[in-house]
């Protein structure tokens, strides 16, 4: 279990420098709990129940979960020194408190309910002695006629005693429990049984099924971690505890696998099913067996009602309820050592009503599910903080990231196998709780690991993509879009249409430009700025990055941003720009300017002329293709083609016009079939329709006398052009709607 007598004075908040322990304390403590009540009571009834390979396989399974959780926990509890509430402590400080507070709940009501267990554990030790009581008790014998008097007087020890209950007890119980183990391995079959050729599949008839039996035993397995509230008075926490603690687990290992050996080879399965003492009968001695029991759960109990409190005690320090009152009065603390008088009289409660209950299978269960609960966050965490890296988290025991994530799998399927119902119903109280201490304080601790987990994975993709020597095929082509645009606020069709373009197939950044120098008070604007815009396209649901830009004009922010990569590591291959008929010349001096730096850097320009109509429907794109920009016609179709990707333009059809000399009429019709055929674009036959022009032909009035409804008219221009005719190239077509001009420089292939 999480406690032991271990706890001691471990977890008593502000602590002093603690008492410079070595290695052994970790040691003792975990194994002791480790080699309790469930080796003694019910270790017997899982051979008999399971059969040999049964016992071994729980063995097996068991330490998948326990094994890697014990490596996140050395690994989590040597980052930080701990200085109040043990293994709460740790994880909090590591991790945040809405992370450690939803763990840490969850291990308080493990280490408490823990107490109940050790105390119904410590009352079956006085079976053998029944004939004995119920001479002098009315009635028969009720192991809760020693369990609740003893929760009570430990209580009322704890309460005026507190921690002061030395480490050294720790050799006496580990010695005892040695002598146990080694009596009971010297011991032979009982006398008066017969036992035929052992096994390994032999179980009793009608046997419980396996994952009950699991459920019930598992307990015996999590006490690896009694140790861990021990960092704050270790001399060198990062050597002792991962020693300590993994030592204990492969120990305790190693002696149930011996045990299961033992009980196999020694009783028949109906007698290890049926007698709950069935070790004190193969024991050279047998009184030593109820001995051992008692002090390992005696033992177990009491580091467990002094850690829980102290847990609890942390968790209320930390702010854990949004009642002030009651965080107020769990976290006080009497005298010089801190003690949590109050955590421990509502941890006593928790522990009585427990025991009430009376039955240990019914105890074991329900910690097995907080425990894997637990355990299974545990080992969550520590996977992720492998790929997040932080530089705030540096352990000096490494665990492996793939040990992690099979604890954490492994305690998802058996919490699954063990209890649907209740497994479900543990992370849904799980995850409400974090949500609920999210609120309470504000922070999104797990929301913090996943950045820095996905800014790694991003980091690393983009290194690779980086170095890759393998060129992108033309026909795999995508739209890396960047924008940079100081009107952000003044219009909204801009930063719209580029979250359209890049909703599934494409990339987008988009960047707002700030006129003048770094400075500390543009810097602060520019942050602010940013804010705003995450807002905004969160809002509107865009995939698309935005940032800002300070720098002395237009021009030499474009500069800047066309040679930066584009957010998904690849480089961008798109420049938009933006503009209205009613903008003034230096906006369409500007606007130049971009399509000349885009054409240097070998990037291809998207330049939108929005209007008031806002794409009015959404229901139509015009693309016009003409034997000036022919170069254009693959990106222009293929980018109306990803337009409809957005659901807002879902419904939308597409409409090619190609005006061609009449002499190429025929040629270009088959070979326009042929790449929508082939293509596999949404665009019917009947939608392209292919002009003969010649020297006396109007190529303005064609094109607005068939698109001047439609919501956006996709036109080609070249550089050339732009040069030769200037900025007039896109003012043509006054009477359109919405344009968006395309100049391609790259190959697009359609197929």
């Amino acid at each position: 279990m999480a406690g032991n007598s271990v706890g001691l004075t471990t977890a008593v908040p502000n602590a002093g420098s603690g008492h410079g322990f070595g290695t052994a304390p970790v040691f003792l403590a975990s194994i002791s709990t480790i080699l309790g009540a469930i080796l003694f009571l019910r270790f017997g009834y899982a051979v008999g129940h399971t059969g040999l390979l049964g016992a071994l396989l729980i063995v097996l399974l068991g330490h998948l979960v326990t094994i890697p959780t014990a490596l996140a926990i050395s690994e989590i509890a040597t980052n930080r020194r701990v200085e109040g509430g043990g293994e709460y402590f740790i994880i909090s400080r590591s991790f945040g408190t809405t992370i450690g507070g939803a763990i840490g709940i969850s291990l308080y009501l493990s280490q408490a309910i823990s107490v109940a267990f050790y105390m119904i554990a410590l009352a079956e030790a006085f079976r053998p002695l029944a004939p004995l009581l119920e001479s002098v008790l009315p009635g028969a014998f009720d192991p809760r006629f020693i369990s609740l008097p003893a929760t009570g007087v430990l209580a009322v020890l704890m309460l005026r005693r507190g921690a002061n209950i030395g480490v050294k007890a720790l050799w006496v119980v580990v010695a005892i429990l040695a002598l146990s183990l080694l009596l009971f391995g010297l011991g032979g079959t009982p006398e008066g049984v017969a036992l035929g050729e052992p096994g390994l599949l032999d179980t009793v008839a009608d046997s419980d099924p396996f994952i009950l039996v699991f459920a019930i035993v598992f307990p015996a397995f999590t006490g690896m971690t009694a140790g861990v509230g021990l960092s704050g008075d270790l001399a060198n926490p990062s050597r002792s505890i991962p020693l300590g603690v993994l030592g204990a687990t492969l120990t305790g290992m190693v002696v149930y696998v011996l045990v299961s050996l033992k009980f196999a080879s020694s009783a028949p399965p109906e007698l290890l099913a049926g007698e709950q003492f069935v070790m004190a009968r193969i024991a050279v001695w047998g009184p030593i067996i109820p001995i051992g029991l008692a002090c390992a759960t005696l033992s177990s109990a009491i580091g467990s009602i002094l850690v829980a409190p102290r847990t609890l005690q942390a968790l209320a320090a930390d702010g854990i309820t949004p009642i002030k009152r009651v965080n107020a009065l769990l976290a006080k603390g009497v005298g010089n050592e801190n003690e949590p008088r109050a955590a421990t009289v509502l941890t006593v409660f928790i522990a009585l009503a427990m025991v009430a209950a009376g039955n240990v299978d019914i105890v074991a269960r329900i910690i097995s599910m907080f425990f894997m609960v637990t355990y299974g966050a545990l080992c969550t965490i520590s996977f992720l903080e492998h790929f997040a890296a932080r530089p705030s988290y540096r352990p000096s025991f490494r665990s492996k990231w793939f040990l992690s994530l099979l604890g954490s799998l492994m305690c998802l399927f058996m919490m699954f196998q063990m209890d649907p119902v209740f497994a479900l119903l543990a992370l849904i109280v799980m995850v409400g709780i974090y949500r609920g201490l999210r609120r309470i304080h504000g922070e999104d601790d797990l929301a913090a690991i996943f950045q820095g987990v996905m800014t790694q994975v991003s980091r690393r993709f983009q290194i690779k993509l980086q170095s890759s020597t393998v060129r992108q095929r033309s026909d795999a082509w995508r739209p890396s879009v960047i924008m940079v645009n100081g009107r952000t606020f003044e219009r909204t069709a801009p930063l719209q249409f580029l979250s359209w373009l890049c909703h599934r197939y494409g990339v987008g950044t988009y960047i707002h430009y700030i006129k003048g120098h770094l400075k500390p008070d543009t810097f602060r604007e520019s942050r602010q700025v940013q804010a705003r815009l995450v807002k905004v396209v969160q809002q509107r649901k865009g995939a698309i990055y935005v940032d800002t830009m300070i720098s002395p004009s237009m021009r030499s922010a474009l500069g800047q941003s066309l040679q930066l990569p584009g957010v998904s590591g690849t480089e961008n291959n798109c420049i938009l720009s933006e503009f209205t008929i009613e903008d003034p010349t230096q906006i369409h001096a500007e606007i130049q300017e971009a399509c000349d730096l885009a054409s240097a850097a070998r990037v291809s320009s998207l330049v939108l002329r929005h209007s008031d109509r806002s794409f009015g429907q959404r229901a139509t794109i015009h693309v016009w293709l003409t034997w000036h920009d022919y170069k254009n016609a693959n990106l222009m179709i293929l980018l109306s083609y990803i337009l409809l990707g957005h659901p807002d333009w879902r419904k939308s059809e597409i409409r090619i016009f190609a005006a061609f000399p009449a002499a190429d009429v025929g040629q270009q019709r088959t070979q326009l079939h042929e790449m929508i055929t082939s293509g596999r674009l949404p665009v019917s036959k009947q939608n392209v329709r292919v002009i003969a022009t010649d020297e006396t032909s109007n190529f303005a009035q064609l094109v607005e006398s068939r698109s001047s409804e439609a919501d956006l008219v996709v036109l080609g221009f070249t550089d050339a052009r732009l040069r030769e005719k200037g900025f007039d190239l896109l003012l043509r077509h006054p009477s359109l709607g919405d344009v968006l001009f395309v100049s391609a420089q790259e190959r697009v292939v359609i197929e």
